[in-house]
């Protein structure tokens, strides 16, 4: 494996892999088993299943296989999104049927979040044709983690995130939407704001499998096919799934092609009658001419909305300027088990690779600067990411006592090299380069205290640690170094994150809970970004407060999920260089409140038919300084949901609608710049699936056809002020404004054949 190849090839400090293996070794000595709630997000549990154990190796592994829909009411089985009955924080839960039904086969991770209360986001290029961010209650996308199977993923120089790399929508089988720190066992960089849990798709006990054929607007094809053999093996032991998909699209923008191959993996084995061991494995690979940047308001008024790159080899924005190549993997090895006296087990081994080579003209594409011999910019970002999470618990008729550790080490490369666009040729100096290691380690412990049956109190406290070792070489932006071939610089950051909630169940459909966390940022490597000299003070890293109270409650007619927040937060830090020294300080831009209310519900009307609705209100602004009580950019003021579905028979129906309220852009230090007006982009999907008959029972066809912003509203959604900032004068549209437009209509059919 890739991981042992790691280990092998010395990819991975001797420190801490045997950090690492230690812990595994401990947990498995000390018989010691893990299984999180259904809430704590990214495990399995061997144990979940309410029946029994059951002597054949079958029923050991149906018991990873959790019908998420069983014990829930007929409202909440056909809500698009919801909370759960046992949250203590502000979740959502967006089902697999909407996945399924209500999205098209090229949807990437923002579309699938995107309907939960708050969300959104945005690809001029179409959707799920493009990198896009997702943003919620203000938090842009590095203000929060994501995970896959409870696995935090993120790039390394900020925890960012790439909506077209590692998961497609093929490979999302769910997803949840926690938007507060968690608890001390929810595990990331940057739970500051939230997290966004993806999750792989179910296993089948039964063989199963699907081919698919996607055709829509700008000649966007998808050929997809997976494969699901069932129990299989020595008494049914084994299971495996797998997943293959291929996207080719025009795009909406000129010349913005993207081509895009997936191939997914997942294997189950029940190793012992309680011990399931499963092995998950994605990879991808993302070509594109995509620029980096967007067209000037001159550009789009001259040339029409969907102008970017041209054919005219004597322009900045020529196609053959400008592309892009991804390749991203992910595997995890994952061990559950429950060893009995109440103890569990849950640990995961997991690696992931990007690697990023992008070249672009510097002058595309809203900038005057001519084509020139060193006008192109040569760009890498690679990284390899080595980690493991190991989860123990022991439950008791006082509660239930969790700890655990999660320990990653991530080595990264970057450079931005000087080109001439027309020959390819290098020039240096490079404008940088730069190489890093980053370790995380994050203990926790907490214990949910069963009060009574129907209240629980869950304190626990988690310890955050980074380590970053940093490597600069002369650049333009670094300058020379002062005559020195590299410089060494390294920094420890850390804090200790607190959280405590209540939980009480009113009756058996009716819940409520109140809780207050701690979150944080990891600093971004930028603080090493110096010229000659390294850091004199370190920041910290940037640390929120989280109070929110709710209630969740079901029943066969009608979900209701509602929340009250308020985040006390520190801003990003920002820097400034001592002449005198030769240092370069960093200190707090200041503190910010977020705070609003949340609501989400799923009401039958009967006849196959239900209503979603979502609905938030919300401030995110800054408390003292120059920018006390303005706005934060991307903070919308409201925003608001509208699901139609009918699902009955052979047909599932449905339409969405998603408002975004006004909010601002931000022009370098000025957060209320540039004012964004408010938007709704509607979508509408009708599904019919013709059975074969009585005589091929397993054998079913799909008809999908699928229209994307059914109004064609296209929307200013993003301004980069070619002016300088002002903090007096109001904004004034400028030829060279650079701007972001949401696509048009379009069109998507699909045939899928089932067997």
């Amino acid at each position: 494996m890739k991981i042992l190849n790691d280990l092998r090839g010395g990819k991975v400090s001797n420190g801490f892999a045997l950090s690492v293996l230690t812990y595994c070794v401990c947990a498995t000595m000390s018989s010691s088993v893990f299984a999180e709630d259904v809430i704590d997000l990214g495990t399995v549990s061997a144990t979940r299943a309410a029946q029994p154990v059951q002597p054949t190796n079958t029923d050991r592994l149906s018991k990873t296989q959790v019908d998420k829909q069983k014990d829930l009411p007929a409202a909440a089985k056909a809500a698009i999104s919801q909370g759960s009955l046992e949250a203590a924080s502000a979740q959502s839960a967006v089902s697999t049927s909407y996945i399924q039904n209500m999205l098209t086969p090229n949807a990437d991770f923002a579309q699938v979040i995107q309907m939960t209360p708050g969300t959104f986001s945005f690809s001029p290029n179409g959707p799920g044709l493009g990198q896009s961010s997702t943003f919620f209650r203000g938090f842009s996308d590095g203000n929060y983690t994501m995970t896959y199977d409870g696995i935090p993923f993120q790039d390394t120089n900020s925890p960012t995130h790439h909506s077209w790399v590692f998961f497609p929508g093929q490979i999302i089988g769910g997803a949840v939407v926690d938007r507060s720190p968690g608890r001390a066992s929810t595990l990331g960089p940057a739970n500051f704001g939230g997290s966004i849990n993806l999750l792989s798709n179910d296993l089948t006990p039964d063989p199963s499998g699907s081919v698919t054929a996607s055709y829509g607007t700008w000649n966007t094809r998808l050929f997809g096919a997976k494969v699901d053999t069932g129990n299989f093996g020595p008494d049914g032991s084994s299971n495996l799934m797998i997943n293959a998909s291929q996207m080719n699209s025009n795009g909406y923008e000129t010349q913005n092609d993207q081509q895009r191959q997936n191939l997914a993996a997942k294997y189950q084995y029940a190793l012992t009658e309680n011990t399931i061991l499963t092995l998950f494995g994605t990879t991808e690979e993302v070509k594109a001419n995509t620029a980096n940047g967007s067209p000037t308001r001159s550009q789009l008024d001259k040339f029409g909305d969907n102008y970017y790159l041209v054919d005219d080899p004597s322009q900045p924005n020529y196609v053959g300027y400008n592309f892009y190549r991804v390749h991203t993997d992910f595997e995890y090895l994952g061990l559950v088990s429950d060893l009995g006296a109440g103890w569990k087990l849950d640990n995961k081994l997991y690696g992931y690779d990007y690697h990023n080579t992008q070249y672009y003209d510097s002058a595309l594409p809203g900038t005057k600067n001519a084509i020139g011999p060193t006008s192109a910019i040569d760009k890498l970002n690679a990284y390899h990411t080595f980690g493991d999470i190991l989860r123990v618990s022991q439950d008791s008729r006082y509660g239930t006592l969790r700890l655990g550790l999660w320990a990653e080490q991530a080595d990264t490369n970057r450079h931005q090299i000087p080109s001439n666009p027309v020959t390819l040729v290098d020039t240096f100096p490079q404008k940088f380069d730069q190489a890093f290691t980053t370790k995380i380690l994050q203990p926790y412990v907490e214990y949910a205290f069963n009060v009574t049956d129907a209240l629980k109190m869950t304190p626990g406290v988690k310890y955050a640690h980074y380590d970053q070792d940093f490597t600069q070489y002369p650049g333009k932006i670094q300058g020379n170094l002062g005559g020195l071939p590299y410089i060494k610089t390294s920094a420890t950051y850390s804090d200790w994150q607190p959280s405590i909630d209540v939980h009480y169940l009113l009756d058996k459909n009716w819940s409520v809970y109140a809780q207050y966390a701690y979150g944080d940022i990891i600093p971004l490597s930028s603080v090493f970004d110096v010229t000659g000299s390294k850091v004199l003070t370190n920041p910290k890293p940037t640390l929120s407060k989280t109070a929110q109270i709710g209630t969740v409650w079901k029943s066969d007619r009608y979900t209701l999920d509602v929340d009250i927040y308020h985040v006390s937060f520190d801003n990003a830090y920002t820097s400034s260089f001592d002449p005198k020294s030769g240092e370069t300080n960093y200190y707090s831009a200041g503190s910010s409140t977020a705070q609003g209310i949340e609501a989400e519900s799923n009401i039958l009307l009967g006849n196959g038919i239900s209503l979603y609705l979502n609905a938030t209100y919300g401030t995110n602004k800054y408390n003292s300084g120059v920018l006390k009580d303005q706005s934060a950019a991307q903070a919308p003021t409201d925003t608001e949901a509208l699901g139609i579905n009918y699902a009955q028979g052979n047909w599932n129906v449905g339409i969405t609608d998603k408002r975004i309220g006004s909010m601002w852009n931000q022009n370098g230090a000025i957060p209320e710049a540039v004012k964004i007006q408010s938007y709704n982009v509607a979508n509408v999907t009708a599904n019919y699936t013709m059975p074969w008959g009585s005589a091929h029972p397993s054998l079913s066809t799909k008809f999908q056809f699928a229209i994307n912003n059914l109004f064609s509203q296209q929307n200013v959604v993003g301004v980069s002020p070619a002016n300088a900032p002002t903090k007096t004068s109001a904004f004034t549209a400028s030829p060279d404004d650079q701007l972001t437009v949401t696509a048009p209509r379009s069109f998507t059919f699909t045939v899928t054949q089932n067997f």
